[in-house]
C-alpha cells in the first residue's frame, strides 16, 4: 500500500475492511471493521494464521514495533512517549536490530548497553518473539501492516487527552470501550471463543482497527513525520 497520506479521507472517501491486531497470551487477536464498524473478531496462535482472516482487508494496524534501526533507538517511540506525557511509560523504547538478534535477555541487555549506552528492560525484551514474527511478515512483502499504538489511538478519540486509568482496570476498560463507541466501534457482548482473550487485548485490537481505518482513508497521523527508514527502505513510524 502507498503512503497513508494519499487519498482524501476528510471529504467522505469510501471505506473498506481493515483489521486491528494485538498480541495476547495465546498468540494474537484481531478485530475487523467494515465501513468503520465492527464486523468480526478472530484469534490465532501465530500471526500468519490470524492474517488468514485478513486476506481481503486493505490495512492491518498492529500493536508491535515494525522496523528496526541498525545502531540507534527509534524516534517513533521517543516522540510517542512525549505525546503521552504522564502516561509515557506505556511506550517501550525499541533498541537497534542487533539487540533483537541475541538469544537471551542477558546477552541482549549487554549488547544494548554496548551499542546505545543504556540497558534493556525485561518488559521490552518480552516482545522479542512477537516482534520478530511481525517483522518477518512485513519484511516478506505484506505492505498492509502498519505499526500503531492503542494508547495514541484512544488519546486521539479523547480529543488529545490520554486515558489515565490502566487498561487492566475496570474503569480503564470502560473508558476505552466508551471511546470506541463514540467512534462507531461497538464491540458485541459475546465474541464467541475470542471472548477468552483478555479484554484489554481485545480493546487494543479494536483501537488498532480504528487507526487502520484512518490509515485506509488517508486520515491518519504518524510519528515521526516523515518516518525513519529501515536499511531496506521500509518506514519506521507509529500511526494512529
Amino acid at each position: 500500500m502507498s503512503d497513508s497520506r494519499t487519498g482524501d479521507d476528510r471529504s467522505g472517501a469510501s471505506r473498506t475492511d481493515v483489521m486491528g491486531v494485538d498480541a495476547c497470551p495465546t498468540g494474537w487477536v484481531g478485530v475487523v471493521l467494515r465501513e468503520g464498524h465492527f464486523a468480526s473478531a478472530h484469534a490465532a496462535p501465530d500471526l500468519g494464521g490470524l492474517l488468514e482472516h485478513a486476506r481481503d482487508v486493505a490495512v492491518v494496524g498492529i500493536d508491535i514495533p515494525l522496523g528496526l534501526l541498525d545502531s540507534h533507538w527509534r524516534q517513533a517511540d521517543r516522540l510517542a512517549a512525549a505525546r503521552l506525557g504522564p502516561q509515557r511509560a506505556r511506550v517501550f523504547p525499541v533498541p537497534p536490530r542487533q539487540v533483537w538478534e541475541e538469544d537471551d535477555y542477558a546477552a541482549a541487555n549487554h549488547r544494548c548497553r554496548r551499542v546505545t549506552g543504556s540497558g534493556l528492560s525485561r518488559q521490552t525484551w518480552g516482545l522479542v518473539k512477537k516482534l520478530r514474527e511481525a517483522n518477518r511478515v512485513r519484511d516478506a512483502g505484506d505492505g498492509r501492516l502498519y505499526e500503531v499504538h492503542p494508547e495514541l489511538s484512544f488519546m486521539a478519540m479523547a480529543d488529545g487527552s490520554p486515558v489515565t486509568w490502566s487498561k487492566k482496570s475496570w474503569n480503564g476498560q470502560q473508558v476505552r470501550r466508551r471511546l470506541l463507541r463514540t467512534q462507531g466501534v461497538v464491540l458485541p457482548e459475546d465474541l464467541g471463543t475470542v471472548g477468552r482473550v483478555p479484554p484489554d487485548d481485545v480493546l487494543d485490537a479494536a483501537a488498532a482497527a480504528w487507526s487502520a481505518d484512518r490509515i485506509a482513508r488517508g486520515a491518519s497521523d504518524r510519528l515521526p513525520d516523515p518516518p525513519e527508514l529501515t536499511a531496506h527502505g521500509l518506514p519506521i513510524a507509529i500511526w494512529w
